[in-house]
């Protein structure tokens, strides 16, 4: 077995490698091309380089350990965080003619006994293991025995402290590829800012790697946020506007989690509960319905979600703040994985601040990890309160510059302005003057002239600013300093992060030399979708069955087909779900909707011409082309 870590290909070999993975690219998967940034992180595969790939979800990340393990001798290790992502992965391969296997608690013992028999006589190219598994010594000595020789990380930012989800059982993951033998390592994320990347860096591998970080942008995302009035009304103005279609609505808490879905439910929405409370064959049999059904809208915490790999969720919905930015990325990046446009919407609220700062303060952390929990809380209020474009935002928190996106609701005016320079030069005047050393609350408190015991502690109600800014309210002034923060006004210390500074931008407004405009406090209504989402869920069927034509056509368009090609693209999905039904497998799994949509658009008669639309490679074109043919052939015999 050759050693990947230290063989170095040469320009030929690599080009032969390139070639070789785009045949099969074709052939497993129906891909005609990489995706943008696939090629460079491949190439490094293949010049047996270690890889840490941060792309965003649905750029393929899993192809950048998928096809060099199809191609090159040897096993590769794939460490999966959780059991269901192990097994659609692992069915997803299999569907494509890939010897692929997973080894977990879940198998029976024979299963598992079967598996390892396979290792031993070489019949798999992946092997899917858990973290806990993994650090085994009778796994790695399998392992070893199996030739393995590529260890992939899926999900890498569990590895980091600093990341929104770390793991502790991935801390050992570079002692166990040292202990297997000297393999190559590809670790792979969609969520890793740069103190993060460097973390992973450092934990993960022996010398650093050569590192990818692609655009965090996912344009058919459109990203909107609105301050609490009526929870329950605000999620299911969203759920009308997407009836029918597959949504996630993510809870703070458990309670939160079975009213919210108790509550919908009586309504009428196909909603199903998912928390860590929650039996474990009762969280399966909720993930498999809503991974295998359109129209189930899933209620749950941050227990649910990760790899989960459901390509046409059209919406994801927060009903309390989210544990950070990184945090929301990550859970609003399971809307929309097929590139169809999908929305999101994330309520926030001064309680759930409080709670927030109040779950840091009580925590049992060591002092570095609250200042580091509190300043992603700083960036996630700022992106709640930015008065610029959303996206904008976002992206500027993975370190990334963008122009306005057009796709928010910030840049579609649904927020009012006012004029911001007076409003902004009294923040940064109360910043200057108490050392930068005070964060939002105080701030507010000492601006309104609220004479608390921490400000009469510090002296500052006897401070020139003490009292000036009475024309607002507490909340709306923690809300300035937020977008004051956003648009790079004000900014932590990069040497001392614990104190605030006016930033030579901040100084232009503050000496009157800049103009500003702040978002004011309350998002202008939508009244069309109130008024849509209140006809959907108090009127009769007659009004259901106009909103949902109004929908459907309204997917047909987002896909850009015609009404002919919608009648056929909705008999191909209905021909797919009795597939996946009768299999027990996700409709997804059979076909994307994607490739749907492309052969509704192609309209193919013939298998040569069924094999050119993307995402149909030879294996499924055997198991699948004539059905799927044949629903064509009717359907242009009934028109």
């Amino acid at each position: 077995m050759p050693n990947l870590q230290n063989c170095r290909r040469t320009g030929v070999l690599l080009n032969d490698d390139m070639a070789e993975a785009r045949a099969a690219l074709q052939k497993f998967f129906g891909f005609t091309d990489f995706k943008p940034g696939q090629a460079d992180v491949l190439e490094a595969a293949f010049a047996g380089e270690n890889i840490l790939a941060v792309m965003p979800t649905g750029s393929g990340k899993s192809l950048c350990y998928q096809l060099p393990a199809i191609i090159r001798p040897g096993l590769t290790i794939v460490v999966s965080p959780l059991i269901a992502l192990m097994r659609d992965q692992v069915q997803q391969l299999r569907e494509r003619g890939v010897g692929a296997a997973a080894l977990n608690s879940v198998n029976s013992a024979s299963d598992n006994a079967l598996i390892e028999a396979g290792l031993r006589k070489g019949r798999y190219r992946l092997v899917y293991v858990a973290p806990e598994r993994l650090v085994r010594g009778d796994t790695q000595a399998l392992l070893r025995e199996a030739g393995a020789n590529v260890l992939a990380i899926d999900e890498a930012h569990c590895v980091s402290q600093w990341g929104h989800d770390f793991r502790p059982e991935y801390s050992d993951l570079a002692q166990v590829a040292k202990s297997i033998g000297d393999m190559q390592l590809i670790a792979v994320t969609a969520t890793a800012d740069a103190p993060t990347r460097d973390d992973i860096v450092q934990k993960l591998f022996p010398a650093k790697p050569r590192v990818f970080v692609r655009s965090f942008d996912r344009p058919n995302i459109h990203l909107a946020m609105q301050r609490k009035a009526n929870v329950t009304h605000q999620i299911e103005t969203m759920i009308a506007r997407h009836k029918g279609q597959s949504g996630i609505v993510y809870c703070a808490s458990r309670k939160g989690v079975e009213k919210l879905s108790e509550t919908l439910s009586a309504k009428g929405v196909a909603a199903l509960p998912y928390h860590a409370g929650l039996a474990s064959e009762i969280r399966s049999a909720h993930q498999d319905e809503f991974l295998r059904c359109d129209g189930v809208v899933i209620v749950a915490t941050i227990a649910f979600g990760m790899g989960i790999d459901k390509p046409n969720v059209r919406f994801v919905c927060h009903a309390d703040l989210p544990q950070s930015i990184e945090a929301y990325y990550q859970e609003i990046g399971r809307a929309g994985r097929d590139g169809l446009p999908s929305d999101t919407l994330t309520l926030f609220g001064e309680a759930d601040v409080r709670l927030r700062e109040r779950q840091i303060s009580e925590s049992d952390s060591p002092p570095e990890r609250k200042r580091l929990e509190r300043r992603k809380l700083n960036g996630l209020l700022a992106l709640c309160e930015t008065p610029r474009c959303r996206r904008q935002t976002l992206l500027a928190a993975f370190g990334e510059a963008s122009e306005p996106c057009g796709n928010c609701d910030v840049c579609e005016g649904k927020w009012p302005f006012f004029n911001g320079v007076v409003a902004a030069q009294k923040v940064m005047s109360a910043i200057h003057r108490t050392s930068g050393r005070f964060f939002s609350s105080h701030l507010a408190n000492l601006l309104i002239g609220n004479a608390t015991a921490a400000i009469t502690r510090h002296g500052h109600d006897r401070l020139p600013t003490f009292g000036v800014g009475k024309e607002f309210k507490p909340g709306e002034w923690r809300s300035i300093f937020h977008q004051l923060h956003a648009a790079d006004l004000i900014a932590q210390d990069s040497c001392d992060r614990d104190r605030w500074i006016v930033t030579p931008a901040g100084r232009e407004v503050l000496i009157g030399e800049a103009p500003l405009n702040l978002r004011a406090g309350t998002n202008l209504p939508d009244a069309v979708a109130v008024r849509r989402a209140l006809r959907q869920i108090e009127s009769a069927a007659d009004a259901d069955a106009t909103l949902e034509r109004s929908a459907f056509s309204a997917r047909a368009r987002d896909a850009g087909l015609t009404a002919t090609q919608n009648h056929l693209l909705a008999a191909l999905k209905a021909k797919r779900l009795e597939i996946a039904r009768r299999q027990k497998q996700a409709p997804f799994v059979i076909f994307h909707d994607s490739v749907l949509i492309g052969i509704a658009r192609a309209r193919p008669r013939t298998k040569d011409e069924l094999k050119l639309v993307h995402g149909v490679g030879p294996a499924k074109l055997e198991r699948y082309g004539s059905i799927f043919l044949a629903i064509v052939a009717d359907h242009g015999d009934a028109l």
